[in-house]
Order: C-alpha cells, then sequence, then structure tokens
C-alpha cells in the first residue's frame, strides 16, 4: 500500500472519528438525561441519595451504621471489594473507595417485586470522570480474573450487559453503562426492564408527579423516598403471609403515591413531605373524603403493651352504612345495630397487644369514640337482650365487662374484617365502656388490658411514650403508631418463613428505633385539584441521653442543650467530615465527658475519674485508627466514634502521674504519633502512640515550672521538644531527651503565656516566639539564636504580659494585664486594638480565633460574673455587650460558604450555639 494511500485511509478515519463526536454531542450528549426516566416503572420504593460522605456520618451519629454493615448483604458486598482491592494490590488511602466514588453524586436505588415471594433491588450510579468508569471497569476485570468470579458480556436489544457471577453459588449482578449512567442489580430482569423503558422515551417518570419538588434541596435533607402505595399491598405479600396484612391493603387506599424527605439526626429518623390521594373509586379516600382529621385522644387508654396502634378518623356510620333493614329482622336486631353505630363518634382504632411468646397470636381491641356513653351502654343493654345474654359481667376495677354478640366489622366497617376467607370473622365476645370509648374483644384479653388500666399502665403515664407523641402530628386522618419491642413475637408469627430467619439474623436493626409512627393529613379543602395529604413517618428511640433540646433565645437561634450536670471547662470545637459545622466536645462537673454532633444531638458520653486535658483530634495512621485524643489522671484515651477506647489505649501512666497537659505530633512515614504529656509534678513523658516510651523522657524532670504549654513539633525528621519555664529560660530537647546546641536561651526576663511556633525546613530557619514580662517580644530560631527583641508596651511591676496564640499556630496578640485593666496588642501596631476596665482581678482567659483574611476574633472570659466580651477585628465590642458564660472559654469555627460565624459557650447546665453575620 503506497504512502499516499495510507495516508489518506488515515484522515478519513480521523474524519469520520471527529464526525461521531460531534454527532454524538450535538444529538445525544446535548439531551439531558433524567435519570428518573431509567428506573421502571413497577418500583415499590425509590431512595435518592446525594451527599453520601453526610449520609455516612448521619448513620453514624445515629448508631446504624453499624447495623447496616452487619447485614449479610453488606458483608458480601464488603468482602468482594476488599478481595478486588487485595487483588489489585489495594493501598490504605483505597478504603474509602466507594463512598469517594459515590460522593455528591445523585444515586437512585429502587426496589422491585420480582416474583411470588421475591423482591430486587436496582442501583444508578452516575460516572463523571474517566477515571471513575477505568476504576469501576477495573474492578470488574480484577474480579472476573480470580478464578472464584466469571465476567461475561451479554448483548440485550442494542445494549451490552457486563455480568460478574461467582462460580460457588452461581449468583450474579448485571451492569450496564448507559451514557455514563451504571445500572446494577442482582437481577437482570430489573437491567432488561430499563431497556424496554428507554424504548418509550415519551412515557412519564416514576417521579412525573412530583416534578416541582425537589427535597433534596431542602437543608438538613439525606434523601428522599418515592412510595407507590398502589404497590405495597403486594411488596407486603413477600414480607408477610397474605391473610395478615388485608387492614394495610385496605389502608393504603387513602393515598396512590408519596415523596418524602429523609432526615438522620441522633435519636431519630423523621420522614416528611406529601402524598397523593387516591383517586380510584371505592377506595378507602373516597369514603373517608371530606371528614376532618382528629386527634389522638386515646393516651390514657392504651397500655404500655400495645404493640400497634391503627387510628383513623372516620365516623363508622358515615364512612361504611350498612345496607337496608332485612325484613325478617323481626326482634329489631338490624335496627338496634343502627342505633348503636348512631352513638359513635369520628374516631376509631385498633390495637395489638404484645404476644407472649414468639410466633403466638396476639390480643386484638377494637376501640370506638362514644360522645355519649349512656347513650352507647343503653344500646349495648338492648342488644343484649335481643340476643338472650345474660346479664351477668365480670368487673375489673371500675370497669364492667359486658358480653356482646355481634361481631366487630358489624357496627365498625370492614375495616375489621379479617382479610383471608379461610379465616373466620372476627367477632367480639365481650365489650366494656372505657371513658368515653367503647373497647371490643374477647374476656381474656379484656381482663388484662383493663388490669393495665387499673394500674395505670397506660401511654399517659409513661414519660417516654408522652415524649414521642409530643413529636408526632397534633392531628391526623391515618396515624400508624407501632413498638418494636412489644410487636416482636407477633412479628416472628406474620412474617414468611425466609424473612423470620432474616429479621432474626438483624434484630438490633430492627430494634434500633423502637418507637415508630406513620401519619397521613389531609388538606384543608380537599376538593382542590392540587390537595395532598401531609405525610410524615417517624422512627425514634427514647432519649435517655444527658441532654435535652430545649428552645434557646434569639442569640441562641434555638440550637440550646440543656444537660442534667453543671458544664466546666471550655467547648473543645472537632471538625466533622460531611458538614461545614463543627462537633463539640464538652465535660460537666460530674466529669462525664459529651460528643455533641453538628445536628445538636449527644453521640455518645464517657465518664471519667477526674477533668479531661488536651482534647484534640488524633487523624489515622498505619493501623491506628483516628479518635480523639485527651488525658485523664494517669490515662491516656483515644476514642473512637462509640466513645469507647481504640486499641491499644488506654495508655497506663505510673500511678503516680497526673497528666496536666498532653500535646501530639502527627504521625510521619515511618513513625506513629508522638504525645507529650505535662504532669502535675512539673514533669515530661514522650512517648509513641503504641505506648512505647522514649528514652531520656521517662520522665524528664524540669527545674522550675512551665511558663505555657510546650510544643512538640518534627524538623527535617527529628523529634523536637520546645519548653518554656516561668524563669525566662527556653529548653530545646530532642527525641533522646538531649539538649539543642544553643539551648537553654535566656530571654531576659521572666516568661508567662504561649509559645508560637513556625516549623522551618532546618532548625535555623524554625522561628519561635514568646513576650517576657519586660514587654519584650522576642524571636528566636532553634539554633538558639535571638533573631529580634523589641518592646510591645511599657512595664511595670504588676503588669502581666502574655502571647495569645490563634489556635491553628498562625498568628498572635498580646496582652497586658495590670489590676482589672487589660489592653490587648497587634503584634503590627504600636497602639492597643482595645482597651476593657473589668470588675473583677485576676487573670482573664484571652483567644484568639483567626480565621484568614482581616476574619479576627478576640474573646475574653470574665470568670467570676460569668461574662464573655468578643471583639471584632477593628477592636469593637460585638454586639455592644457581653454575652453570658460560665465556661472559662469559648469555642468559635466559620463558614466560608455563608460568611458566618458559629459561637459556642457554656452557661451553667446549657450549651449553646449561636450563627453571627458579622461584616468586617
Amino acid at each position: 500500500m503506497s504512502r499516499k494511500l495510507l495516508a489518506l485511509l488515515t484522515a478519513l478515519l480521523l474524519l469520520l472519528a471527529l464526525a461521531t463526536f460531534v454527532y454524538y454531542r450535538r444529538t445525544l450528549a446535548a439531551v439531558p438525561l433524567d435519570p428518573y426516566a431509567l428506573v421502571p416503572d413497577d418500583a415499590v420504593l425509590v431512595l435518592s441519595t446525594h451527599d453520601h460522605p453526610a449520609l455516612v456520618r448521619h448513620l453514624q451519629e445515629t448508631e446504624l451504621w453499624d447495623n447496616l454493615t452487619a447485614v449479610r448483604y453488606a458483608q458480601q458486598a464488603a468482602g468482594h471489594l476488599a478481595l478486588a482491592d487485595s487483588i489489585a494490590g489495594g493501598s490504605a488511602r483505597r478504603r474509602n473507595t466507594l463512598v469517594n466514588l459515590l460522593g455528591r453524586k445523585l444515586v437512585i436505588t429502587s426496589v422491585h417485586v420480582t416474583g411470588p415471594g421475591e423482591f430486587d433491588v436496582l442501583y444508578q450510579v452516575p460516572l463523571r470522570r474517566v477515571s471513575e468508569y477505568r476504576q469501576v471497569r477495573g474492578l470488574l476485570e480484577t474480579l472476573g480474573r480470580d478464578p472464584r468470579y466469571r465476567l461475561s458480556i451479554r448483548d440485550y436489544e442494542g445494549q451490552e450487559f457486563s455480568v460478574l457471577t461467582e462460580q460457588r453459588t452461581e449468583k450474579s449482578i448485571t451492569v450496564l453503562n448507559y451514557r455514563n449512567h451504571l445500572l446494577i442489580s442482582a437481577n437482570a430482569g430489573l437491567v432488561e426492564a430499563v431497556v424496554r423503558r428507554l424504548a418509550r422515551p415519551e412515557q412519564p417518570t416514576v417521579l412525573a408527579v412530583f416534578n416541582s419538588i425537589d427535597l433534596l434541596k431542602q437543608r438538613g435533607v439525606d434523601a428522599s423516598l418515592l412510595i407507590n402505595y398502589r404497590r405495597l399491598p403486594q411488596f407486603l405479600d413477600v414480607l408477610f403471609r397474605p391473610e395478615m396484612h388485608g387492614q394495610f391493603d385496605q389502608l393504603t387506599g387513602l393515598v396512590s403515591q408519596g415523596l418524602l424527605g429523609v432526615k438522620l439526626a441522633g435519636s431519630r429518623l423523621q420522614m416528611q413531605g406529601f402524598s397523593n390521594p387516591e383517586t380510584a373509586n371505592g377506595t378507602l379516600q373516597q369514603r373517608l373524603r371530606g371528614q376532618p382529621a382528629r386527634p389522638l385522644g386515646l393516651m390514657s387508654l392504651l397500655s404500655t403493651r400495645t404493640a400497634m396502634l391503627l387510628h383513623l378518623a372516620a365516623d363508622p356510620a358515615r364512612t361504611w352504612p350498612r345496607p337496608g333493614r332485612s325484613l325478617t329482622d323481626s326482634l329489631g336486631r338490624e335496627a338496634a345495630l343502627d342505633s348503636l353505630r348512631a352513638t359513635f363518634g369520628g374516631e376509631m382504632a385498633v390495637a395489638y397487644l404484645a404476644a407472649p411468646a414468639a410466633g403466638s397470636r396476639p390480643g386484638r381491641l377494637a376501640l370506638v369514640q362514644c360522645p355519649a356513653p349512656a347513650r352507647t351502654a343503653q344500646w349495648l343493654a338492648r342488644l343484649r337482650r335481643i340476643e338472650g345474654n345474660s346479664p351477668a359481667f365480670t368487673k375489673v376495677g371500675a370497669y364492667e365487662i359486658h358480653p356482646v354478640g355481634f361481631s366487630e366489622a358489624a357496627v365498625l366497617g370492614p375495616l375489621l374484617a379479617t382479610a383471608g376467607p379461610q379465616v373466620v370473622e372476627a367477632r367480639a365476645n365481650a365489650g366494656v365502656l372505657v371513658g368515653n370509648y367503647l373497647v371490643l374483644s374477647d374476656e381474656q384479653t379484656l381482663n388484662g388490658y383493663l388490669a393495665d388500666v387499673v394500674a395505670s399502665r397506660t401511654w399517659a403515664q409513661t414519660p417516654a411514650q408522652v415524649s414521642f407523641l409530643q413529636e408526632t402530628l397534633p392531628r391526623a386522618r391515618l396515624s400508624i403508631i407501632i413498638d418494636t419491642r412489644n410487636s416482636w413475637n407477633a412479628l416472628l408469627g406474620v412474617l414468611t418463613e425466609e424473612r423470620r430467619a432474616g429479621l432474626l439474623r438483624n434484630e438490633a436493626l430492627f430494634k434500633r428505633f423502637p418507637q415508630i409512627a406513620l401519619q397521613l393529613v389531609p388538606a384543608d379543602n380537599e376538593a382542590a385539584p392540587e390537595a395532598q395529604y401531609f405525610t410524615q413517618l417517624l422512627l425514634r428511640h427514647p432519649d435517655l441521653g444527658p441532654a435535652v433540646a430545649q428552645a434557646g433565645s434569639a442569640m441562641a437561634n434555638g440550637r440550646v442543650l440543656a444537660f442534667k450536670q453543671l458544664l466546666v471547662g471550655q467547648p473543645t470545637l472537632l471538625a466533622a467530615a460531611g458538614t461545614r459545622i463543627p462537633s463539640i466536645v464538652v465535660q460537666d462537673s460530674a466529669n462525664t465527658l459529651h460528643y455533641v454532633t453538628a445536628d445538636n444531638t449527644v453521640l455518645w458520653s464517657d465518664t471519667l475519674a477526674g477533668p479531661a486535658v488536651g482534647l484534640s483530634l488524633l487523624p489515622a495512621a498505619g493501623r491506628l485508627p483516628g479518635g480523639l485524643l485527651l488525658g485523664e489522671g494517669s490515662l491516656l484515651h483515644l476514642l473512637g466514634n462509640d466513645g469507647r477506647d481504640v486499641l491499644p489505649f488506654p495508655l497506663h501512666l505510673p500511678d503516680t502521674v497526673r497528666v496536666t497537659k498532653l500535646l501530639a505530633a502527627a504521625a510521619g512515614p515511618d513513625a506513629p504519633a508522638r504525645l507529650l504529656a505535662v504532669t502535675a509534678g512539673n514533669d515530661l513523658l514522650l512517648l509513641d502512640a503504641q505506648g512505647r516510651l522514649f528514652p531520656g523522657w521517662q520522665p524528664k524532670r524540669l527545674d522550675f515550672p512551665l511558663a505555657g504549654a510546650p510544643a512538640i513539633l518534627s524538623i527535617n525528621g527529628r523529634d523536637v521538644v520546645v519548653v518554656p519555664l516561668q524563669n525566662g529560660y527556653v529548653y530545646a530537647f530532642d527525641g533522646k531527651g538531649n539538649l539543642f546546641p544553643g539551648f537553654p536561651l535566656s530571654l531576659g526576663a521572666r516568661l508567662a503565656g504561649g509559645l508560637l511556633v513556625q516549623a522551618g525546613s532546618t532548625l535555623t530557619r524554625s522561628r519561635l516566639t514568646m513576650v517576657n514580662q519586660h514587654g519584650e517580644l522576642v524571636t528566636f530560631t532553634l539554633s538558639g539564636d535571638v533573631l529580634t527583641r523589641r518592646r510591645v508596651a511599657t512595664w511595670s511591676r504588676t503588669a502581666r504580659f502574655r502571647l495569645v496564640p490563634d489556635l491553628r499556630g498562625r498568628s498572635f496578640v498580646l496582652t497586658r494585664e495590670d489590676g482589672n485593666q487589660l489592653d490587648v496588642y497587634l503584634p503590627t501596631q504600636a497602639a492597643p486594638l482595645f482597651t476593657q476596665r473589668f470588675v473583677t482581678s485576676g487573670t482573664k482567659p484571652v483567644q484568639l480565633f483567626d480565621f484568614g483574611n482581616g476574619r479576627r476574633m478576640v474573646a475574653v472570659t470574665e470568670t467570676g460574673p460569668g461574662q464573655v466580651f468578643i471583639y471584632e477585628n477593628k477592636g469593637n465590642l460585638l454586639g455592644g455587650a457581653s454575652l453570658p458564660s460560665t465556661g472559662t472559654g469559648i469555642g468559635m469555627s466559620y463558614d466560608a460558604t455563608t460568611d458566618t460565624y458559629q459561637l459556642v459557650r457554656i452557661v451553667g447546665r446549657e450549651l449553646r450555639r449561636t450563627e453571627l453575620k458579622v461584616g468586617l
């Protein structure tokens, strides 16, 4: 082939490639892809998530993460990923590969019923970069090369499927990449349904009726959940035996579809949104339309053994009108039943009591409101005479149990009828009037129920239940309230065999939230075309923690936590992954340490033997996970996400040691983190995070008290410990406890306050700054050379100078205290930034918060009156007045995205957060 012909063919090939690229960009890629168009129409549930680092953090805070990762499916997936990572030679940096891949993308998970007793899940994950596509493709190919798996390619209606099969079990997952959207499922039929769905682009998506609502944009929403109530009975068939959920099938006739926003926060999982009313004829919605929502008036009647309550705001006579009377009713029974139904109000309920053993039948109560109990009692007596029942009754306390001769459904409607034709219709053997409610059941169940009522074992007398009901909606048309602890035995009896085994494996996950409430509230004007049900699903566990959230003042922005004990010390702010709002660690007067999340809930509490010192985050390194580092007595702790020590912590120092300060140096490539502990006896101990003491530091005794906190740093691979003493000398030790040349270094006068360290590449280039009690600001190097010395302000015998570094160690201010007067200086200005006279004398804790670009705050705490004075960058008092603060300091952070500051302070037993908008 000639060179000219080869060049011509090459040019034609490049031109064809360019034309294909332009066609793709102008046609296919120019049309945005609606990810919900890839979800098959038969989805029962569709879960959409977007901020996965925040979602994982919230799952950890609600203590659901450990339960979810213990589920068999999650463990299998983790095993496959770990195997692929080990085959590919993965490193520690890739441990969070999945979370990093998901990031802040819109990931859609849909649940589908795929056969009798079977359901499957379809995952949709978008790919934004070529590297992500290579990462997923590499994962499949890596597993495909392992003899335990088989990777194959097949074609379906013009689309290419990748099928990864486990050789031992022949179970497989099918993967389709459609326009950089990965569709993954263990059921190949679901991926095929996506392809068939793409052939009908004009068909509305599963989210079409809620297109104008984007719950994921609302603050605090972790996910959105789309529910197809019309397919919910089909899904319940998968979980429960078909004859056991007939009542729920009727209740799903209220709404057709719903969209809820999911919020995870501390002790609760809350879903709120809207549901569309059902429009089909003959459904429960058509019968209840126009009847008002009502509050739950049964709190004082419901036993603490109640496992589940179905509460309906419905008038039985209006909702289910009876047919015309029979001509053969010579005794007037039908007329008496009609008259009895006419005495009922607009509130009815079914309550199931805890089953005594696994699989046993729970007791069932039917309750209906009776606005005029005397009239109801008269018609009940009339029916007893018509039926020829004995006038004898059983008395429990002040309540009389009389026999009845009618079925529950005959007076309350078909909601109480049983589901399957093979089950005998529920028939009440007895009834009792309790307050303004008629309760129907069998006599044995009523006896046990009334014993609870007489003994005041009711919801109204249970603080945990009362607080839970206070968080539910005040009025609703439908309320379903479940106590998972009481319903456990009954649930084991109604689940299918396979689901029962799965429930037993995941008991901790099911019982994580023992209190569950689903409520539907109709619109005020149901005749309006846009009328929807407001829907709330609340999962909660009783708030038995040490703090209760309270409404705060305007300055607290409503974020106040009231603890049982007085809070002491100062709050410590810690950065939390996935959020710009920091977490907080505080300690109370009982020496209990509390970790408060960004959502203002107490994640864990840990009681210590004494005050905690040196609170800081220690990053993960090597085999040691990160955690909260602190000292307490003779112990050093590293606490994980659950508030428990991470091994090999706690580290035990000699019993005679009492740690007063604790500092940490980050781990290097070849060395674990180093910890420097200062003891009450003026000793220093240097050890690593594995508990090994460094030679020469066992311990190192100092001849004079410390002037301020020492510093530990690493210079060119060498450990350096800098120690300022009150006698005016500064010592610098190496990792073996030997002094560096040029030390000890005298700074010319006594010392007090902090030390600012600017680490360099060598000892000579590293700079340290302190102020002595003659008012001189001295800068020196780790070679022992004094670089600069200048006087900040006039000094006197009674004046005390201190250097106050920023928490990040990047800047500082200088303070001069003389009696009750405090002057604060910037190092670049001769005049004080501000001068403040106080009521009390003595040292005032001063804090500097420097967030860069002139965003500087100085906080001065007057511990006697319990006030804090906050000054902004120009020396003006923030707000023109002090704020209450009984701690020894405050916490402050800055969020650049919203240009707001977050102030955290202690006021007695309260931890208060305040959002500030300050124009600097």
